[in-house]
């Protein structure tokens, strides 16, 4: 499984401007993200040449009422749509990659526990009717203190992880995937020679390949849980959106949420805010903070490799140096 970068996703206007009122629009500019990451490959090309008549086919085959795209989003097209009931929902059509697979199986096994449901979906085209959130404002942004804000998503993690395990073969398993990141780090450290401490990308490598197997239970994780995925909503006060779900360790899942709900690295020290914040996210959960900072080095030196191969060298060894605050601070 290989990473896609984040980006957030935003409407062109206002939160609650109606999008279908836009005099005209174009669905494609330019200046969005996913055209923009996308046309820097030759599969990415194929496929923003084939979007157009993707989109104009689920539009008439469900029936649906687009409004302007989001300006968000790195590998996926979303964009504001109304059903022939008038039922508020998005449209997101993305480009096949191996950690889109499992969207749609993730969203099914939640039912709208914790996440937006997921009302059509069509394999063939990578085509997904979800509900739409409103206002939508992101957890990141929420007029709230950090602690009410991590306190909310952990809640919201809590649900999610309540939902039983869909059938084998519908979603991938934390341990196949965070082997292959092991190897594959490994090999990233040997070739592109980045300078980075070879002690502490081992540690990164020798958790990820030990963690999910001594899990004491499996739940279906979100993947990409941070601040950006979790929205207002008026069926529930916040939803999980744009998963990457699989099945294992929970404790795999909170290491986005706890890095960017502020920057806890921007303070002098920041061990005691990080104790704090790790202890207070394990207590709802009903985890071990010390096993939640173990795969956060994991995660982090993982994230640090991906960088380093993305010619983000210097964000990676910012990754690491994090990471061996939190390996001291979990006792590894």
């Amino acid at each position: 499984m290989a990473h896609t970068p984040h980006t957030q996703l935003t409407p062109h206007g206002r939160q609650g401007d109606d999008p279908f009122n836009s005099p005209s629009y174009d669905r494609f500019p330019d200046r969005l993200p996913v055209v923009g990451t996308m046309s820097r490959t030759p599969s990415g090309r194929a496929w923003l040449d084939r979007l157009p008549g993707i989109v104009r086919e689920i539009e008439e085959r469900w029936e649906l009422r687009l409004g302007a795209p989001f300006h968000g989003g790195s590998c996926s097209w979303v964009a504001p749509a109304e059903g022939p009931d008038g039922e508020p929902a998005v449209l997101k059509v993305t480009w096949p990659h191996r950690e889109a697979d499992g969207e749609a199986p993730g969203l099914h096994a939640w039912d709208g526990n914790g996440a937006v449901r997921l009302h059509r979906w069509d394999r063939e085209h990578g085509a997904l009717l979800i509900e739409r959130c409103d206002p939508g404002t992101e957890l990141g942004d929420a007029p709230l203190p950090p602690a009410e804000r991590l306190t909310v998503a952990a809640g919201l993690l809590r649900d999610l992880w309540a939902a039983p395990t869909p059938p084998d073969g519908r979603l991938e398993h934390v341990e196949t995937v965070c082997a292959e990141w092991a190897d594959l780090l490994q090999d990233r450290m040997i070739r592109l020679r980045p300078g980075y401490d070879p002690g502490l990308v081992e540690l990164g490598a020798d958790l990820l390949r030990k963690l999910p197997a001594t899990a004491a239970r499996e739940v279906v994780v979100h993947g990409d849980f941070n601040p950006g995925n979790v929205l207002a909503s008026g069926r529930r006060p916040w939803l999980a959106i744009d998963p990457k779900p699989m099945v294992g360790d929970p404790a795999y899942d909170p290491w986005p949420l706890l890095t960017q709900i502020d920057d806890p690295f921007e303070h002098p020290d920041p061990r005691p805010l990080l104790r704090e914040r790790y202890a207070l996210v394990a207590d709802v959960l009903g985890e071990d903070p010390a096993r939640l900072m173990a795969w956060a080095v994991a995660r982090g030196v993982e994230s640090a490799l991906w960088c380093a191969d993305h010619d983000e060298v210097e964000d990676g060894a910012e990754l690491l140096a994090e990471a061996q605050v939190l390996a001291e601070l979990a006792g590894l």
